[in-house]
């Protein structure tokens, strides 16, 4: 009698590849920050990236096709006036970032259609909160305008972006530095990783800790929790003998776990990066030159190591691309963005395939950039799902922009709402402005369009001068 032998995934054979140089994004000084984040967040438009700033914080703001060399003088997002520790893309306007500092605040920022002209330093809204710095925010994955922020006062706050009030304070539940937060696939829990070496899975909206497992990992460096899409729990920490592990918990019962997978003896915090839709996980560690997959199955032992990618170079931090940022054609079924020390390498992960037909066991429907409730439904307790959508035709960025616009009056309306609670007059006096504004916007566009030129003649003619230069010192 033949057993199989080998176990049938159509990931096992997944393979990493490096794009070339002239597709990286050069010149970058990544920020040298001592904080465990990822540095980086991406989305079908934009590659951001925390970066060393004098005199306050910054971040840049690089539209995905400006790849090459990038000038020292490239404007940045500069608001804080400490170091930013965190940032992250709103999941439902591809337009909209927050940024979190060591000044102990939280912004909000609007970005430009085509990315950034000027300096931006004046943000939509600024969250003040937190009474240490704040290293952790995540925006929630389904409700419009609901930003979660954690700090280093062991605080989680719960704000509606789009009045500028924290809506949830949870206090008291974690004793030490919070490490991690996580929402659940419908944003109606969250899990937490503290420095006490517990993860806690907490009911944000009825202030409870719903389930707690002490001594998750028994090392004391940083772990990670984070959900699955099936409830599971997966933690990534450290053993007592420093052995870095991958650990799946049952939430409805943390007493043991449901599988350990041990890894290596390196001291570098695995970040995990998980799809929902293929049930993998990504693990990049801070320090690492190595990104490992794991695909997270029904049957024991659940977890199962497919492969790794190594470069020469560790990485600094990672962005993750969604799903609707793939590029379907060619059966990528993630995209990572690996910080150096100068510079972004995006980094492409396949699925040979022979045929050029969509490949829809590879892309389930996902989820898409339409919230499934507004902030106000979710504080008052309703739940939803995410809103999905196909990939068969790749990502349609025209369905975003009927959304952005919509997202953009949304966010600008934040003052009407505060002090008129939207009245009537306010909303039959609106469509003048908004003409007005379009007559401006193509005005500044117009402006914009000759700047470039003027940037472009300018950079042929510095070309052609150091040409002139080089023939002289030979």
């Amino acid at each position: 009698m033949m057993r199989r032998v080998v176990r049938q995934s159509k990931f096992r054979h997944v393979f990493g590849a490096a794009v070339k140089n002239d597709q990286c994004y050069d010149d970058i000084r990544v920020s040298r920050v001592t904080w465990d984040s990822s540095f980086c967040a991406v989305n079908p438009k934009f590659v951001a990236i925390i970066i060393e700033a004098s005199g306050g914080g910054a971040f840049l703001v690089l539209p995905l096709h400006k790849t090459g060399r990038i000038d020292k003088s490239y404007p940045t997002v500069c608001g804080h006036t400490g170091p930013v520790l965190d940032i992250d893309w709103c999941p439902h306007n591809d337009q909209v970032i927050a940024s979190s500092s060591e000044d102990c605040t939280v912004m909000v920022w609007q970005i430009p259609e085509n990315g950034l002209v000027t300096a931006l330093s004046e943000p939509v809204v600024v969250l003040e909160g937190h009474s240490k710095r704040v290293g952790i925010i995540t925006w929630h994955p389904t409700a419009r305008n609901v930003l979660l922020s954690a700090g280093g006062d062991n605080l989680i706050i719960i704000w509606n972006v789009g009045t500028g009030e924290a809506m949830i304070n949870l206090e008291d539940m974690h004793p030490d530095i919070i490490f991690n937060v996580s929402w659940n696939r419908n944003g109606s829990l969250i899990c937490t990783s503290c420095k006490d070496k517990s993860i806690r899975v907490i009911d944000p909206r009825k202030e409870t800790i719903i389930a707690e497992k002490e001594k998750a990992h028994e090392g004391a460096r940083p772990m990670r929790a984070i959900f699955l899409s099936d409830g599971n729990l997966l933690t990534t920490g450290f053993s007592r003998m420093s052995e870095r592990q991958l650990v799946l918990w049952n939430a409805q019962n943390m007493e043991e776990p449901m599988t350990v997978h041990e890894m290596d003896t390196s001291n570098g915090v695995l970040l995990p990066f998980y799809d929902p839709d293929t049930n993998v996980v990504y693990l990049c560690g801070k320090g690492d030159s190595t990104i490992r997959y794991f695909e997270i199955t029904d049957e024991s032992p659940y977890v199962h190591y497919l492969s790794a990618f190594s470069t020469k170079e560790p990485q600094r931090g990672m962005g993750y691309m969604p799903k609707r940022g793939l590029d379907v054609n060619k059966c990528e079924i993630a995209r990572f963005f690996k910080l150096h020390e100068r510079k972004c390498e995006p980094i492409v992960m396949t699925v040979p395939r022979k045929s050029d037909l969509f490949q829809d066991d590879l892309y389930p429907d996902t989820a898409g950039p339409d919230p499934a409730l507004e902030a106000e439904d979710w504080f008052e307790g309703k739940n939803g799902d995410p809103i999905p959508i196909s990939l068969k035709n790749g990502y349609v960025p025209n369905k975003s922009r009927e959304f952005k616009v919509v997202k953009k009056n949304f966010l600008d309306g934040k003052g009407t709402k505060n002090s008129e609670n939207s009245s009537p007059a306010n909303k039959s006096a609106s469509p003048t402005p908004s003409i007005k504004s379009e007559a401006k916007l193509e005005e500044i566009l117009k402006e914009i369009k000759s700047l470039k030129d003027l940037v472009s003649s300018q950079e042929k003619r510095i070309i052609k001068l150091e040409e002139q230069m080089s023939k002289i010192a030979i």
